[in-house]
């Protein structure tokens, strides 16, 4: 399904204003669509300072593997014989060697020798819909109560502070990212703003980047009302629009979308190759070929929904997917939506806000910060709304696409597949009743405390069903400390968390001894968790390794064994981010029989749990286990505790 690429020539480029020109959105993906894009300033300098992603050391790698294996066999039988193959590979007569040497080669070569085979293998050649599968939501605190409560104020203030943002980070204003260890890689913001992906017709998408126009081509957005596109510009002679100017701009777009116009955005939410075909479709029209351009060169995008969500998993779900129409098996919501924007705020009828995230070439975090300091802005009574201009403005656009007999039975299409795909998602939600205060006062990591719970609650769930473990958990480690560093994985499940996991319910072991089993499963999550992030995992470098087979060549014996493919079927993916903004985040799972868990850590009061699965997955039972191996966890350490006074 996905394919390989020639070799990735990367090539800097200077940030200038350049000559403004209509790339061609039906022909073969550029060459060079990456380096394109032009980098921000202040952090072009991180090009020379940051360390290069190393290849991990053979041995070492194969060592991790071998002890991440042994918790997930089935039999000491099917251990040893992973074991052997493992033994073969990394042998001076095994071929692990040479894919080695290919590889350490291939380092040497390129600026970072994971990442156009991560692009393509983990996001650009995948070809089902990304909505779901693939794109992220946030769910935002309410609007502050010293600013209008009507949903074009909420949307005015979300334009104008992701516009601040956009104009400090393009003018060299906005901090890298980093920890007391150093900088963080800050490349992946330039694929914030002005830019869009682009389905491609031969199975691999990219991202188009527009900045570096000039200025009367920068800073527009585009706002959707009832299926209809507008373009609104948000900056006018270099000037950003007040809130209040934004506000009658959105409020005119409220007025004058009183009808339900043909749901073109639905098709951005159909599997990648339909959605490739159905674009060069459009754009073989000029008219709407200068719309998509429009679109695609945008800041940002703000979904005007309809929806008035009042409840947690009603507010998750409508950011995830929109609203279904379960009458006519209509995706209603995507209609209203252009997926394939990195950024695009979604605000309902009743004000409630938030983000839904396209994931290819930028991972969340840096949107977490951006969402986070706009809302910290807004939140600020001091913080500068802006001054109304006595000159008058011009009306926002209407971008009313011609709709031929071909996209109308295209969008009927796409808004069936999405709803098939939206309506069948399960999703359950919960907040504990102690938070990180508690979790630091037992002088335990917040995240592995969140880690053994899951892997306490999973396991109880497959007990109580009489189920084997057929995967593995993945947590993602940012590996941004090196240039252009995105994720490696840490390998959750270990000897350690399974003997934790067992102690709790098994009547003959002592609190104590519970006690000291979860310190040792904490403190090697935490070893884990640190050499990921180092980049020192196992995955990225067994991919990086199998990518180096050339054509014609035998696949590994190892990389066929059953332990092997289970240790790598996410059966659990797991990730934390944390803004105190955010009442809700999410994600899909990754496999049909798994569960996507997402989790906040950094409220004092509050852990924050939300698991999506298809809907045959027994997802309220797999949160009421959450929730009981929270109370479980923190009744062990308090019990603990007060032994100890």
């Amino acid at each position: 399904m996905l394919a390989r690429l020639p070799p990735f020539k990367f090539r800097r480029r200077p940030l200038l204003f350049r000559k403004i020109h209509m790339p061609s959105l039906t022909g073969p993906r550029p060459v060079d669509w990456k380096a394109a894009a032009p980098p921000i300033p202040n952090f072009a300098a991180q090009h020379d300072s940051l360390p290069r992603l190393p290849v991990p050391n053979l041995t070492a790698t194969l060592e991790r593997l071998k002890t991440s294996l042994l918790p997930l066999a089935h039999s000491e039988a099917e251990f040893t014989d992973a074991v052997k193959k493992i033994d073969a590979f990394g042998s001076h007569a095994g071929s692990g060697s040479l894919l080695q040497s290919r590889l350490l080669q291939r380092a040497s070569e390129r600026e970072h020798w994971l990442e156009e085979w991560w692009d393509d293998l983990g996001y650009l050649g995948y070809r089902d819909s990304v909505v779901v599968n693939v794109s992220y939501y946030y769910g935002f605190d309410g609007q502050p109560a010293h600013l209008p409560q009507s949903p074009a104020a909420r949307a005015a203030g979300l334009a104008r502070g992701a516009l601040v943002f956009r104009q400090k980070l393009l003018s060299g204003q906005v901090s890298p990212d980093g920890t007391k260890e150093g900088q963080f890689c800050m490349d992946t913001y330039r694929w914030m703003f002005d830019c869009c992906r682009i389905p491609g017709l031969h199975g691999l998408d990219w991202s188009v980047s527009h900045a570096g126009f000039g200025v009367d081509e920068l800073g527009h957005i585009i706002i959707v009302r009832r299926n209809r596109f507008w373009k609104l510009k948000g900056i006018i002679n270099g000037r950003i629009l007040s809130t209040t100017e934004l506000e009658k701009q959105i409020q005119y777009i409220y007025d004058s979308t009183t009808e339900e116009y043909p749901g073109v955005g639905v098709l951005t939410a159909s599997n990648r190759d339909v959605w490739a075909k159905d674009h060069a479709h459009l754009a073989a029209d000029p008219h709407n070929a200068s719309i998509l351009h429009t679109i695609h060169s945008s800041a940002f995008l703000i979904s005007l929904d309809t929806d008035t969500p009042s409840s947690p998993i009603a507010n998750s779900r409508s950011l995830w997917h929109g609203s279904l129409s379960p009458s006519t098996l209509d995706a209603t919501g995507l209609k209203n939506r252009w997926v394939d924007k990195p950024v695009e705020f979604i605000v309902f009828d009743n004000a409630h806000a938030g983000l839904m995230g396209e994931h290819s070439v930028m991972d969340g975090t840096p949107t977490v910060r951006m969402c986070d300091e706009v809302l910290d802005w807004l939140a600020d009574p001091t913080f500068d709304l802006g001054a109304p201009s006595a000159i008058p403005l011009p009306k926002p656009e209407p971008l009313d696409f011609v709709v031929d007999n071909t996209t109308r039975t295209a969008i009927d299409k796409a808004s069936k597949a999405a709803y098939e795909l939206a309506d069948s998602q399960s999703m359950s939600y919960h907040l504990t009743s102690y938070g990180k205060a508690a979790i630091k006062a037992f002088r335990v990591s917040p995240d592995s405390w969140a880690q053994m719970i899951i892997q306490l609650a999973y396991a109880r769930l497959l007990r109580a069903r009489g189920l084997n473990r057929e995967g593995g958990t993945y947590e993602a480690a940012t590996t941004r400390r090196y240039w252009k560093g995105r994720t490696e994985t840490i390998r959750v499940v270990t000897s350690q968390s399974d003997a934790f996991v067992s102690a709790m319910d098994d009547p003959r072991v002592s609190c104590e001894d519970r006690k000291q089993l979860f310190d040792a499963a904490a403190k090697m999550h935490i070893v884990l968790a640190k050499a990921a992030g180092s980049g020192e995992g196992v995955d990225r470098h067994m991919l990086g390794m199998k990518m180096c087979l050339r054509e014609g060549e035998p696949v590994p014996e190892l990389y066929n064994d059953p332990l092997y493919k289970r240790s790598g079927n996410w059966v659990l993916s797991t990730s934390a981010v944390f803004s105190d903004h955010f009442p809700e985040y999410g994600w899909g799972e990754v496999v049909p029989e798994g569960f996507g868990v997402a989790y906040m850590t950094g409220y004092d009061d509050r852990l924050q749990f939300t698991v999506t699965s298809r809907k045959e997955m027994p997802n309220q039972e797999f949160m009421n286990e959450i929730a009981r191996a929270a109370v479980d966890l923190y009744d062990l350490h308090a019990g603990q505790r007060k032994s100890m006074l």
